[in-house]
């Protein structure tokens, strides 16, 4: 498995490149965020392992430019900062997980080898479906670029539509996702897909007879 480290401090990135190499990964390393970009859009990794403090490019840019340019090699994020705020910012960006220095190398290693066995998927940071946007984190909706407001449960419903675009979803699936289970009546969901349509456009959300609804159809 070759993995991908991108550091400014010289000694840590040694001691990663020597016992990631004794637990079998090939490691190529990067000093600064912009060559760390440039080594993982020109080479195919399984893990990146980047640091958020970088010179000429920060690690939150540099993952924010590769979901951008349809890299999905999963990214685990290294940062003094161990606020919440900073380890939402750096999951909402697109990274895949988030350790905190000083960590533990043990741990560092088994975060490693948990992201290589998930599939490099697409994982966008931002959906979008058709002219519709929708960014999870500020829970932000746009049609067209034109900004759309949603209550809480409206966006949720297009969420999980959103994120399962490529197929049609059921009443009962999104009811037992969206809502709180089966105590909930199903026929919520049409009701609030009737709002979706309303908000925006009859279009967005269509109805598969007798299977569910789909977006982008």
């Amino acid at each position: 498995m070759r993995v991908l480290v991108v550091d400014d401090e010289v000694t840590l990135v040694r001691a990663l490149r020597r016992g990631l190499t004794a637990e079998g990964f090939a490691v190529d390393v990067a000093h600064d965020g912009q060559t760390g970009f440039d080594l993982a859009v020109d080479r195919d990794y399984d893990a990146i392992v980047l640091d958020v403090m970088l010179p000429r490019r920060s690690g939150y840019d540099v993952v924010t430019a590769l979901r951008a340019a349809g890299v999905w090699t999963p990214v685990l994020l290294l940062s003094a900062k161990d606020g919440e705020h900073d380890v939402a910012d750096g999951l909402d960006v697109g990274a895949d997980d988030y350790l905190t220095k000083p960590f533990s190398f043990v741990v560092l290693v088994a975060r490693l080898r948990a992201l290589v066995r998930r599939p490099a998927q697409a994982r966008p940071a931002v959906l979008h479906v058709g002219d519709v946007t929708l960014d999870p984190a500020t829970r932000e909706v746009a049609r067209a670029g034109r900004p759309v407001e949603l209550t809480a449960r409206e966006t949720a419903l297009l969420e999980y539509l959103m994120r399962h675009a490529d197929r049609v979803v059921g009443k009962v699936e999104l009811r037992d996702h969206v809502w709180d289970g089966p105590g909930e009546d199903v026929n919520v969901v049409e009701v609030y897909v009737g709002y979706l349509r309303r908000k925006l456009g009859r279009d967005v959300v269509t109805t598969v007879r007798g299977a569910g609804y789909r977006v982008g159809a």
